[in-house]
């Protein structure tokens, strides 16, 4: 998610990635601990945020990450007696997982 915006707020990630505030945590420490992210938090009156935001050495790791899977999918692709998977988008609607699919 962190790679299509600049930043986003703890509590848009923990909804929209349908997990506990304390899972989500665990992984963004891992993550900052890492240098993928970097976490910051904003206060608006009484309120404070956290900002969560991918770092240069996160999106580098992300997009090599990405690379990767593209090659192999490519690789599996290949493998006699099997057709090229077509190259044209698919018209049905995406289906929806199931938080236990995630």
């Amino acid at each position: 998610m962190l790679a299509a915006v600049v930043e986003a707020e703890f509590a848009t990630l923990r909804e929209a990635l349908g997990v506990s505030e304390s899972a989500l945590s665990k992984h963004v420490r891992a993550l900052e601990e890492a240098g993928y992210v970097a976490v910051r938090k904003v206060r608006d009156g009484s309120r404070t945020f956290t900002i969560v935001a991918m770092t240069d050495t996160g999106r580098h790791a992300f997009c090599g990450h990405v690379a990767e899977i593209q090659r192999l999918a490519g690789v599996a692709s290949m493998r006699p007696g099997r057709r090229p998977a077509p190259h044209s988008v698919s018209q049905q609607a995406p289906v929806a997982l199931t938080r236990r699919q995630r």
